[in-house]
């Protein structure tokens, strides 16, 4: 992919988070926090490893940011709290991906995994890999919590 579809992602990301967000701030607590089963929980479980992993990911990408140690932390028990520092993710990411090149999308990106240890891969492959990571997640809480 080139690093223009890699922008397109990246707003469109912040487009879809930004819908789904909102959908979730109209629910009533009780369905907000219900219990259904997904791999987080509920739709607040999910929505903060959402947030939690972006920031993981950027993390690893600049050196700069929160490193969360747990992939099924709580970052923000208030959802608007959370729909907030989602935003600010969105645009950071957005910031990120602006200033990458075709060239520099096709080298190796080393980081060390949540377990400490060394790895290398291709930056593009990171990037499919985050913007996969999002779709799904979105899915998930998109066809667990439908229209009322």
């Amino acid at each position: 992919m080139t690093s223009e579809q890699f922008r397109q992602l990246a707003k469109y990301n912040r487009w879809a988070n930004a819908r789904l967000y909102a959908a979730a701030l109209d629910l009533s607590e009780i369905s907000y926090r219900r219990h259904i089963g997904v791999f987080f929980g509920n739709l607040h479980g999910t929505l903060n490893h959402l947030l939690l992993t972006d920031r993981l990911w950027l993390k690893r990408l600049t050196g700069e940011g929160d490193h969360p140690t747990q992939l099924n932390a709580i970052l923000y028990e208030d959802r608007a709290e959370l729909t907030r520092a989602r935003t600010a993710e969105d645009e950071r990411l957005i910031e990120v991906v602006e200033k990458l090149d075709d060239t520099t999308l096709k080298g190796l990106h080393s980081y060390r995994t949540t377990s400490g240890m060394p790895k290398s891969q291709v930056l593009s492959d990171i990037l499919m890999h985050i913007f996969n990571h999002q779709t799904h997640r979105r899915g998930q809480a998109r066809s667990t919590y439908p229209p009322r």
